[in-house]
């Protein structure tokens, strides 16, 4: 048996980008840095050390949610990691995401910490968690 679960709550690292495939689907790109706390061994202190993960939502969910992040957004995200590589310019190169399926909006449009499910975009898409559609593989996406 396998499990492919990933669940993530972080910022988004730039605003994020709306394109779509050959077929009209709607595909949103965007980051999210997710903080790993360590001691420092020389000072003691804990310190911050953050991981950038490359997200990607499918379908009119990831348009509807287009609009309501922004680079330093606060995000809950539950997906599943996929694995890709293709060569470019000679080059090999690979890359691990997460194909986000549920993404929960932590922050307001104001910049607070997302409380109730009366915040203007949890009531835009009905609650603060929205299902994206079923995803897709490279070959479907055109960039």
């Amino acid at each position: 048996m396998s499990i492919n679960r990933v669940v993530i709550s972080g910022n988004l690292t730039r605003d994020p980008e709306l394109r779509a495939t050959a077929s009209g689907m709607p595909v949103l790109g965007f980051g999210v840095a997710v903080n790993d706390r360590r001691k420092n061994q020389q000072t003691g202190e804990w310190e911050d050390y953050p991981n950038f993960i490359d997200c990607t939502m499918f379908g009119t969910h990831a348009q509807s949610v287009s609009r309501f992040l922004s680079k330093g957004s606060k995000v809950a995200i539950e997906g599943k990691l996929r694995w890709s590589q293709w060569e470019r310019d000679g080059q090999r190169r690979s890359k691990i995401e997460v194909i986000v399926e549920e993404i929960e909006f932590m922050t307001s449009k104001g910049g607070n910490t997302a409380q109730p499910a009366t915040e203007p975009e949890q009531t835009a898409l009905g609650t603060g968690m929205t299902h994206s559609e079923p995803y897709m593989y490279d070959e479907d996406v055109p960039f």
